[in-house]
């Protein structure tokens, strides 16, 4: 006899382990804390104790206790805290590369050569010290973006078998399975809903306020929050390779992909460091041989010169500003896949967008029919064009399809179908071929007359889209559709303009329609009737004047566009699999106004990349003057260094606080 469990492991995968039911599966990630949480702890401790015992030292230096007694405790607090800093300094200098690490270590065993037991003792623990609080403030702008992984929950209820429901780990679920949602719940896997309705609220990953609306045949998203009735969906994608994983994946990618300014600090950084280390040779042996100075005193320049000179805040400023950037943008539902295109923003000019589900819904409905052909049954006429339209994914062969269903116009069986890029649709019916297009394709095979061009641009003017019907002997319908500027569209332009960046729409649509889209949302320039290569010659002759461009998108289309464009934008990325992988910024929902969010975060996050490098190098300016003038200690030398490099940090981390909507 089957108990409820064995169900369980028959229906939700082949992973056996038992799920508990306050939402935990079998705990890797408890493993790994738990194996982790023993190195972090006795790493605090033995700083703990470094701290103490360099205080301990300095303390029993000023009292006049013995020099054996300050000279054990300063080496104890270096051995404590400074292990991690010789052997990763030893390394460097074995391979010939003068790091950080390695300027620490000559600058404290040094330090400790000449008797300076406190001060040595203070410099490796106050270095020490600000490693482990930079290390902590990385870790929470990474954190912000590692959020992302707990918005799935670990289970999920699953139909079985025999109809009965079992919580299962959600990466055991199998793909077709039924799950269960109540309200309150979040979502574990992307699916279909089957039966019931709901909002639901997606703002963890679209970042838009307002919950949505879903019933029977919408998407649902893993990590999405249900929040007033319940609902069954049928599971679309395993754990791994939901959307809110696959954002994960490419913001995970994104951290490791270094920024333009990021790249620069790190070239000179390895150029700086070993020319200091040279600096301070000079300063310890020039003044000694040529002068004869006391050797001491300027060996001990020399050192602190070689800490106060360490780039450590040069060298921690980019990577933690840019990693708040991608976690600020990912919060605000803007997935940017790289610190170089969050750079990049900033500096475009000009932003050209399709036009069909880009600035209007994408959801174009009929607005008029005309029969041109009298010796045909307006029905069949309406059926042609409806037979073709429905094998078509174009807005507005959709419109014409959708149109004709809930009229009940019948359809034809359609052989040889095929679509024309940026023209239209052509097939075979009943043995005669018929093709559903635009201007373009009637013009292309000869079936345009005066009057028709006359009916078309009078429809055309008033911003519909007119498709004709044709067959062999000529035209024989005419059908126009319009759709509807999205209200955030208008928005989005207008806070564009106010940054100074000027707007462009790039339509396959006819020039008139265009023009009245673009008019209604005040772009300043409108192309209408672009094929695909005719958007990408655009987007070139735009960045011919020396500008750089955007370009937003959402279809096939668009994707020379996209690809030549200095920042490509997807637009809707939620379930796009292909929007994700390739954008340069995917905007996980179809809101514009994302836009203006990502180029004024762009723009913050340049500002604080400029304060940060110029805070790191005024401060390191000012105490090498002091340090040459025989002004500086080693303690003013470390915690102007730690101080620095706390400053860059904590203004980087205010990234994740500010709001750019």
């Amino acid at each position: 006899m089957l108990r409820p469990e064995d169900i369980g492991k028959s229906y939700c995968g082949d992973s056996h382990e038992p799920v508990d039911h306050d939402g935990s599966n079998e705990k890797d990630n408890e493993r790994a804390t738990k194996e982790s949480a023993p190195k972090r702890s006795s790493a605090a401790w033995l700083l703990g104790f470094a701290c103490v015992a360099a205080v301990s030292s300095e303390a029993a230096s000023w009292l006049g206790g013995p020099p054996w007694l300050v000279a054990a405790l300063a080496l104890a607090a270096v051995l404590a805290s400074g292990f991690g800093t010789y052997r990763k300094g030893l390394v460097a200098i074995r391979y010939g590369n003068l790091n950080i690490n390695a300027l620490m270590s000559i600058a404290v065993t040094g330090a400790m050569i000449i008797g300076q037991w406190p001060e040595a003792a203070m410099v490796m623990v106050l270095f020490t010290l600000a490693e482990f609080i930079e290390t902590k403030s990385l870790q929470r702008a990474r954190d912000a973006i590692a959020k992302l992984m707990t918005l799935s929950p670990d289970t999920a209820v699953v139909q079985q078998a025999d109809g009965a429901w079992l919580e299962c780990n959600a990466r055991d679920v199998a793909l077709g399975a039924i799950v269960r949602v109540k309200p309150g719940e979040r979502i574990a896997l992307d699916g279909n809903i089957v039966s019931g309705q709901s909002t639901v609220n997606q703002a963890p990953i679209t970042g838009e306020s307002l919950p949505v609306e879903k019933t029977t045949g919408d998407a649902v998203f893993a990590g999405t929050i249900n929040e007033t009735g319940a609902f069954e969906f049928r599971v679309t994608a395993a754990a791994g390779d939901t959307t809110l994983a696959r954002i994960i994946r490419a913001v995970d990618g994104a951290q490791g992909a270094k920024a333009p300014t990021q790249r620069f600090v790190d070239r000179f950084a390895r150029i700086y460091t070993p020319v200091v280390f040279c600096v301070a040779l000079a300063v310890a042996l020039v003044p000694p041989l040529a002068f004869g100075e006391a050797w001491l005193t300027w060996i001990y320049r020399a050192l602190v010169l070689l800490v106060i000179a360490c780039p450590c805040a040069l060298v921690i400023s980019t990577p933690v500003t840019i990693v708040s950037g991608l976690a600020a943008a990912a919060r605000h539902g803007i997935l940017v896949k790289g610190g170089a295109f969050l750079e990049r923003g900033r500096r475009l000019r000009w932003i050209a967008l399709d036009k069909t589900g880009t600035i209007t819904h994408g959801k174009p409905v009929q607005t008029d029919y005309q029969r041109l052909d009298p010796q045909l049954d307006e029905t069949r006429v309406r059926a042609l064009a409806a037979s073709l339209a429905s094998r078509s994914d174009h807005p507005v062969s959709r419109a014409i399809a959708e149109a004709a269903e809930k009229a009940g116009v019948p359809r034809f069986e359609v052989d040889r179908f095929e679509a024309v890029p940026g023209r239209g649709v052509r097939g075979v019916i009943d043995a005669r071929p018929y093709w559903l297009g635009n201007h373009r394709m009637m013009e292309e095979i000869g079936c345009c007359s005066v009057d028709v061009e006359r009916r078309v641009d009078v429809l055309e003017r008033a911003g519909k889209s007119v498709v004709m019907l044709a067959g062999e002997d000529g035209l024989l319908g005419l059908f126009a559709v319009a759709d509807t500027v999205k209200e955030s569209s208008r928005g989005a332009i207008t806070r564009l303009h106010r940054l100074g960046v000027r707007t462009a729409m790039l339509s396959g649509d006819n020039p008139h329609t265009a023009q009245a889209i673009a008019k209604q949302v005040g772009i300043d320039r409108a192309e209408g009737g672009l094929l695909p290569e005719d958007k990408l010659r655009v987007i070139e002759d735009i960045a011919a004047g020396g500008v750089q461009v955007g370009m937003v998108g959402d279809g096939i289309n668009d994707a020379p566009a996209l690809a030549r464009a200095d920042v490509g934008f997807a637009m809707g990325a939620l379930g796009a699999d292909a929007a994700i992988e390739t954008a340069d910024v995917a905007l996980m929902d179809d809101d514009l106004r994302k836009i203006p969010a990502f180029i004024r975060l762009s723009r913050a996050t340049h500002g604080i990349l400029t304060q940060n490098i110029a805070i790191a190098l005024v401060v390191k300016v000012v105490f090498l003057g002091l340090t040459l003038a025989g002004l500086g200690s080693m303690w003013m030398a470390v915690f102007a260094d730690a101080g620095a490099s706390l400053i860059v940090v904590g203004n980087g981390l205010r990234l994740l606080r500010k709001r750019f909507d």
